[in-house]
């Protein structure tokens, strides 16, 4: 029997594909009853994860939705092209990063090639970026790349970077609140994000202001197991605290 973490997780991916659900189509897909449905439903909503609608639900329509993901990727650049020039501060020549997926990441990989660091990656884009620079020394993982994510995630990936060592993360996240820690939509983007950052020795969150007070399916890390964390000036003030406090 399929368990309620897996049934939002499919429910989610499902909305994201084609924008739109019916409870009674999705409960014929995954063999369960549409009042099984309307209450995943009503408690993904709860969550801000959807919106639901007479008959099934749709995608938020504001801008502070955690999905689509390509949509989500391409907002706020201003402010991902900021926080990169932050983060490219705090690298040293030399240096072993590594640089999870995401649209921040890949606005830090554009900036680097000005002097000798190593990277490793799981992003397919962040590794194109970088393959043709002559002072980055480029480290792909391997993997399976899953649904629209231009990440490769699974036991490959994660056994190649067990071998790795890695002096500085720069993490990316669906989600960041105070209660809740860091959270993530799907189980393999938890596998991967939950394991990299004990792999490192300093951990550098690189999250836009929208990404707070938002939380996704599953909680892959607590706030005190970030060394830093790079941000833009819409950051509201309770956070900066509790940051600082962590």
């Amino acid at each position: 029997m399929m368990l309620p973490l897996e049934r939002h997780e499919k429910l989610l991916a499902y909305l994201n594909k084609h924008k739109a659900l019916k409870v009674s189509v999705v409960s014929e897909l995954l063999k369960v009853t549409e009042k099984t449905i309307r209450l995943d439903l009503e408690e993904l909503e709860k969550r801000n994860l959807l919106q639901r609608v007479h008959g099934g639900a749709v995608l938020r329509k504001d801008t502070r939705r955690l999905f689509p993901e390509k949509e989500r990727q391409s907002s706020h650049q201003n402010k991902k092209s900021d926080i990169a020039l932050e983060a490219l501060k705090m690298i040293t020549p030399n240096e072993v990063i590594l640089l999870d997926g995401g649209s921040t990441t890949y606005a830090l990989a554009e900036l680097l090639g000005e002097f000798p660091v190593t990277v490793i990656t799981n992003d397919i884009e962040i590794a194109h970026n970088l393959y043709a620079k002559e002072n980055v020394q480029l480290t792909m993982l391997g993997g399976s790349q899953l649904g629209a994510t231009t990440s490769l995630f699974g036991k490959q990936t994660i056994e190649a970077l067990s071998h790795l060592y890695v002096n500085r993360l720069f993490l990316g996240t669906a989600g960041v609140s105070i209660t809740q820690g860091l959270s993530v939509l799907n189980s393999f983007h938890y596998d991967w994000k939950s394991t990299v950052i004990k792999r490192a020795k300093y951990v550098t969150l690189l999250a836009d202001s929208t990404k707070f007070e938002q939380v996704g399916l599953m909680k892959f890390a607590e706030l005190n197991e970030l060394d830093e964390v790079i941000t833009d000036s819409e950051l509201g003030s309770k956070y900066i605290q509790t940051i600082l406090q962590s």
